[in-house]
């Protein structure tokens, strides 16, 4: 059974340390007092909203670390007995598959009309090579050109378009790249250059572009940076932007890609769900941030950033502030979290209330404060009911956003609607396509993966936003690849 922070069992030792939380808290306990409430119970009301408390002694010692490493034990133990169901039938992605999607991306080439593609360290190398840019140099981009040239050929066996594939690699470093462990079933192939030569010149002269006409046409991705492009177009290659079925290639998921994808975005938000049940009154955004991160490391995710931002500072969409800002009550919690598993990404985010404010019988006797909270609320949530249902097979990446647009905008918060509506997710956590109202030439294919995450932002009041992560299947309903969207901001 899950866990509820057991408040009255946290042991504090008295300090003289006074802090603004503690002045916060003080203020807090004083107006609480002043409506006749006693902190020998374990609850009180505002109004017909009941809170849970801890005892006087926690509740004036907002500092002591016990309260924090309490919290943190809470949440991680809470997300380990669920027994993490999300992590079963998930498995890294392996040499065949990666063998597999770079035959794919020859097939494409030769639909494209390129010779070849070429990629410097970075998601794209790592997609097909599975090396990052910091796997390759840690402490910055290298200025010595390490690419991996992947272009097609006729298997004459099968009769079918295959990709082999090519490193150009400075010489002192040929051994340093075939010790990286790269997915390749046979000994990986290197055109190496000394330090005096031109690289882009000794790749031109080599047996790759033997035999093709003149000049070769290479394709490169957004990540590959203008020195290199224009070093090889100095050395005669024609070189063309990213596009069409290459593009494609990294857009459409194959199903071992899916699975992953489920798993570490159903993760994320159980961990979210998890480490909510723990919140007390008194902890910063900062220090959720940290018992979030540890708790989805505990679960074998590894976050890659975390924004948790309380009332007014969620009305910047990605805060900004330092994360010093105390919960209490009322606050409204929004989260927006990444981790990554097998390299694949999650990103999702849940707005809601801590557990210790009950959830109100009637909602026409709240305060205009907690009314407005909760009708932004529905009013996002229905623009992203709005959003998936446009995530089908060949609607407009602009649909999608449009439809939640409408809600919004016909409820009257359209100015407070102030970004696109989602975006491709795969090892980034970012990709093309990318559903802005704008976005009219991308079609929505079978196999991709997007996020939905609709939200309205109220400058000095607070800010709402919930983002799930979801399959497109044809002309039917999209899957769900984050386990169950909220049902309400007191169940996100």
């Amino acid at each position: 059974m899950s866990k509820q922070l057991p408040f009255s069992t946290v042991e504090v030792k008295p300090h003289n340390r006074f802090s603004a939380r503690n002045l916060a808290l003080v203020i807090a306990s004083a107006g609480l007092l002043a409506t006749g409430y006693n902190f020998s119970h374990h609850s009180w009301s505002l109004g017909d909203q009941k809170l849970l408390a801890p005892d006087q002694s926690v509740w004036n010692d907002a500092d002591n670390p016990a309260r924090v490493k309490t919290f943190q034990q809470c949440a991680i133990d809470n997300l380990l007995e669920t027994g993490l169901p999300f992590m079963k039938n998930v498995a890294p992605i392996a040499v065949a598959d990666f063998e597999e999607r770079r035959d794919r991306l020859a097939q494409a080439l030769v639909a494209e009309g390129a010779d070849a593609f070429v990629v410097e360290p970075g998601y794209t190398f790592k997609y097909y090579g599975n090396v990052s840019q910091p796997e390759w140099e840690v402490w910055e981009p290298e200025e010595r050109p390490f690419l991996m040239v992947i272009h097609p050929f006729h298997d004459k066996a099968t009769g079918n378009v295959k990709a082999n594939t090519t490193f150009l690699c400075p010489s002192f470093e040929a051994e340093r790249a075939r010790l990286l462990g790269m997915p390749f079933s046979e000994e990986i192939s290197i055109v190496p250059w000394e330090e005096h030569w031109d690289p882009y010149a000794t790749l031109w002269q080599s047996d790759v572009f033997m035999g093709l006409r003149q000049p070769a046409r290479l394709m490169v991705d957004e990540e590959m940076r203008d020195f290199i492009q224009r070093g090889l177009g100095s050395a005669g290659f024609e070189i063309i932007g990213l596009q069409g079925q290459v593009e494609e290639v990294r857009q459409i998921k194959t199903a071992r890609e899916v699975e992953i994808l489920r798993a570490v975005n159903t993760g994320t938000v159980e961990a979210v769900r998890q480490m909510r049940k723990c919140l007390y009154p008194g902890l910063t955004e900062n220090e959720i941030t940290t018992a979030l991160d540890d708790t989805l490391r505990a679960a074998g995710l590894d976050p890659f950033f975390d924004i948790v931002l309380f009332d007014e500072n969620a009305s910047n969409p990605h805060g900004g502030t330092n994360g010093s800002k105390v919960l209490e009550a009322e606050t409204f919690v929004l989260i927006d979290v990444g981790a990554h598993l097998y390299g694949y990404s999650s990103d999702i985010c849940r707005t809601f209330f801590p557990p210790f404010l009950q959830k109100p019988s009637k909602r026409d006797v709240l305060s205009p404060r907690m009314s407005e909270k909760l009708k932004v609320w529905d009013i996002v949530f229905e623009a992203q009911t709005r959003s998936i249902d446009q995530m089908r097979e060949n609607m407009t990446a602009a649909s999608v956003d449009i439809a939640a647009r409408d809600v919004i905008s016909h409820a009257g918060y359209g100015e407070a609607f102030t970004h696109r509506v989602g975006h491709g997710i795969g090892i980034k956590a970012h990709e093309s396509p990318y559903m802005n109202q704008g976005n009219t030439a991308s079609l929505l294919k079978t196999g991709m993966t997007f996020t939905s995450e609709p939200g309205i932002y109220l400058v000095d009041k607070f800010g709402v936003r919930h983002e799930d992560v979801l399959l497109v299947q044809g002309d039917g309903k999209p899957r769900l690849l984050t386990g169950s969207r909220a049902r309400g901001p007191w169940e996100p």
